[in-house]
């Protein structure tokens, strides 16, 4: 039997996460390869939730694919695309098909995907995501009506410790912290030192984080991100690193980044464990594991 995500977090081991990117289209063969090629290399699967609003298979149909190959996954559910009906509804579907993880986002921007004519719902928030799934655990919907059989999830949340300024992201963490989040995935932290004292600040309270590592390809990709992509920051000398790799050796670099920077977080103890973001290269997650000794 797979052990439970929930039971990994609280076991006192360094947790690792990985991430599944679902197809734009029906053909799951790729994706299926990699729940397979990850499955047991990791504590749980994170499938993601047409992200940057970008259409694909949805988060729960990758989900029931892990469950099939006998791995443990951890379902994404945003709140742009769906009203609190939707959202409940999902939420009873997932548990009666035995998925017991949840990370509760509230989705990026309609503007930033391929379907900009969409509407985007946020009838709720992150936050109020995560109240929603204690609230059907308690045996009720939020209109207050009983429920003929009740929910139970590790539910979890996102923070950014880059963000600058930092001051509302801790607002948000507290909040999360408050309604009910158990665990939290950052997002990609590259500087190691800033991300010690926001877990500084973190340890206070009794939730677990996993630190968001997000592969590097090359330095044209950390520069884009630093232009482009609020709350992510890459140190310069991380981009010269990149820069220095031998023509076609960038992605290995990029490995090798991830690795050491895994490798440190759990040698000095500096968080719960890593969610690891290969966004589209799932195949050399074990290669960045092998690089950071696990």
């Amino acid at each position: 039997m797979v052990p439970s995500f929930k039971e990994a977090l609280n076991s006192g081991k360094f947790v690792v996460t990985s991430e599944i990117g679902p197809p734009k289209g029906t053909n799951i063969e790729k994706m299926c390869h990699h729940i397979d090629l990850l499955k047991d290399m990791v504590d749980g699967l994170n499938v993601t939730d047409h992200q940057s609003s970008v259409m694909r298979f949805p988060s729960i149909g990758g989900c029931l694919a892990i469950k099939e190959q006998g791995g443990e996954p951890i379902l994404q559910m945003t709140c742009r695309d769906r009203n609190r009906l939707a959202l409940q509804a999902e939420l009873l579907l997932a548990h009666a098909r035995g998925i017991r993880n949840v990370l509760c986002l509230t989705g990026d921007a309609i503007l930033v995907g391929d379907h900009r004519e969409a509407k985007g719902v946020f009838d709720l928030d992150s936050v109020q995501l995560v109240r929603t799934v204690r609230q059907l655990e308690s045996g009720k919907d939020l209109g207050g009506n009983d429920l003929n059989g009740a929910v139970e999830f590790c539910a979890g949340a996102i923070v950014t410790p880059e963000a600058r300024p930092i001051e509302p992201q801790l607002i948000k963490f507290e909040n999360k912290v408050e309604a009910g989040a158990e665990f939290f995935q950052t997002q990609a932290i590259y500087d190691l030192d800033n991300f010690s004292k926001f877990m500084q600040y973190a340890r206070q309270f009794p939730v677990k984080v996993l630190a968001g590592i997000v592969l590097l390809t090359s330095a044209r990709m950390a520069k884009y991100m630093n232009e482009n992509v609020p709350g992510i920051f890459v140190p310069q000398n991380l981009i010269d690193e990149l820069t220095r790799a031998p023509k076609g050796e960038a992605l290995n670099t990029g490995i090798e980044i991830a690795g050491r920077m895994i490798a440190v977080l759990q040698k000095d103890s500096v968080c719960d464990g890593v969610h690891i973001m290969a966004i589209g290269r799932e195949e050399v997650v074990p290669d960045i594991l092998a690089a950071a000794g696990l």
